[in-house]
C-alpha cells in the first residue's frame, strides 16, 4: 500500500534496475506538471476538479465530505473489504521480512470523511516489529486520499515507537494522494504532509511497465517514483497493477532492497 511509511524501509533494484533507470532517464524531460503551488494557497478539490488539480507541496486543502464515496475502487489501488496482500522485504544485507496487509470492515471519520481503515502488520521471525492502521478515502473523481495512520514499531526492551503517526486536521497535518483517478506521465503529488515527520511525495513515471514478482507477472503496470525531502538521499520506485495494487517496490538510492507481492486475496466488492 503507499505510500506512508514505506519509505522508511530499504528495497533493491537487482534485475529490474535496467528497466528502471530507462523510466528515472525519462522523468527529467517530463513536463506539464506545472509550479508548486506556494504555501498558504488553497487546492480546489470539488468533484470538476479533483481530477487534476492534486496537493503537490505543503498547501492546505479544503475536503467537503459530500465529495466522497464509500467504496475505493481505483483500478491501481483497490480496497475492497476483506483483500489482503502478503510481501516480502529483504534489505540489502540479506533481513528479511514478512508484510501483512488487509483491508478492515472498519473505518474512521478523519475531517468528516468516513476512512476505510487498512491494517499493515510487519514480521521479522515471527516477531511484530511494526503495526499500523492507515486510513483512506476516495472522492467521486476516483482519487484515493491518505488521511493518516496510527502506528507502533517495536525493538526488544524499549517501549513501542509512535513516531511516523499523524492525521489530517490534527497539529496542521494535511492529507496527501495514495493514487490519482487519472495518472499521467510527470504528474506530481504529494502523499502526506504533517511537518517534520511524514512528507512523501510521489510522481508518475510510466504506465506500460512489466513486474515479476512471486505472485504473477504484471504488465501495463503504473510506476511511481517517491521521495521525501526530509530524506532527500532515499529514492523509491514502486509499480501497482491494475486490479491488484502495489506488487513491486524498489529503491535505488539511500539504501537498497527490495519488496515483492507474495500473495494477493481479493476482497469482496
Amino acid at each position: 500500500m503507499t505510500d506512508r511509511h514505506r519509505s522508511r524501509r530499504a528495497v533493491a533494484a537487482l534485475g529490474a534496475m535496467a528497466l528502471l533507470a530507462a523510466s528515472a532517464a525519462g522523468c527529467g524531460s517530463d513536463t506539464g506538471s506545472g509550479p508548486e503551488p506556494r504555501a498558504g494557497s488553497r487546492v480546489d478539490t470539488s468533484p470538476a476538479a479533483a481530477g487534476g488539480d492534486l496537493p503537490r507541496g505543503v498547501e492546505p486543502v479544503h475536503l467537503d465530505p459530500a465529495d466522497f464515496t464509500t467504496p475505493i475502487d481505483n483500478p491501481y489501488l483497490p480496497m475492497a473489504p476483506g483483500s489482503r496482500w502478503v510481501y516480502n522485504e529483504t534489505s540489502a544485507d540479506g533481513e528479511r521480512k514478512r508484510v501483512d496487509v488487509a483491508v478492515t470492515d472498519r473505518t474512521k471519520r478523519v475531517t468528516g470523511i468516513e476512512a476505510r481503515v487498512v491494517h499493515d502488520v510487519v514480521t521479522e521471525g515471527g516477531r511484530v516489529v511494526e503495526d499500523t492502521f492507515d486510513w483512506y478515502a476516495q472522492d467521486r473523481a476516483g482519487n484515493v486520499w491518505y488521511l493518516g495512520e496510527t502506528t507502533k514499531e517495536f525493538e526488544p526492551g524499549k517501549p513501542p515507537s509512535t513516531k511516523g503517526s499523524w492525521e489530517a486536521g490534527v497539529d496542521r497535518a494535511q492529507p496527501g494522494i495514495a493514487m490519482p483517478a487519472r495518472p499521467r506521465i510527470g504528474l506530481d503529488y504529494r502523499q502526506e504532509h504533517h511537518a517534520g515527520e511524514a512528507e512523501d511525495r510521489g510522481r508518475v513515471v510510466g504506465l506500460d511497465e512489466q513486474a515479476e514478482v512471486p505472485a504473477g507477472h504484471y504488465t501495463r503496470a503504473l510506476m511511481t517514483r517517491d521521495a521525501n525531502p526530509l530524506e532527500p538521499r532515499v529514492l523509491e520506485y514502486k509499480l501497482y497493477a491494475r486490479g491488484v495494487g502495489l506488487v513491486l517496490a524498489l529503491q535505488s538510492s539511500g539504501g537498497s532492497g527490495r519488496e515483492e507481492l507474495v500473495r494477493f486475496e481479493r476482497g469482496r466488492r
